[in-house]
């Protein structure tokens, strides 16, 4: 709903959900929080490789194995339209 009203400027899900639990817990800093480093960052040959082993890993394994979120998995698997967006 949002995509359809602000297209690419819409928030992504994961920012709204972040400021919803802030929200909810009093916290109206709209300030990022400090973070430890920079997220790890995986070439796309060693998330296919781990496919390869095992195709029917799930996010989530996929995402502990590479040491980074399910989310940057799932944007890497779109982005190698190895899986597909939802509702399109």
């Amino acid at each position: 709903m949002l995509v359809k009203t602000y297209g690419d400027h819409a928030l992504s899900e994961t920012t709204c959900r972040d400021w919803f639990r802030r929200f909810k817990n009093n916290d109206f800093d709209f300030e990022d929080k400090e973070r430890s480093g920079a997220p790890k960052k995986f070439e796309d040959e060693e998330l296919k490789t781990f496919l390869h082993e095992d195709s029917c890993q799930m996010l989530a394994e996929l995402a502990e194995s590479l040491g980074v979120d399910h989310t940057t998995i799932s944007k890497h698997l779109k982005l190698l339209r190895m899986i597909q967006n939802q509702g399109y």
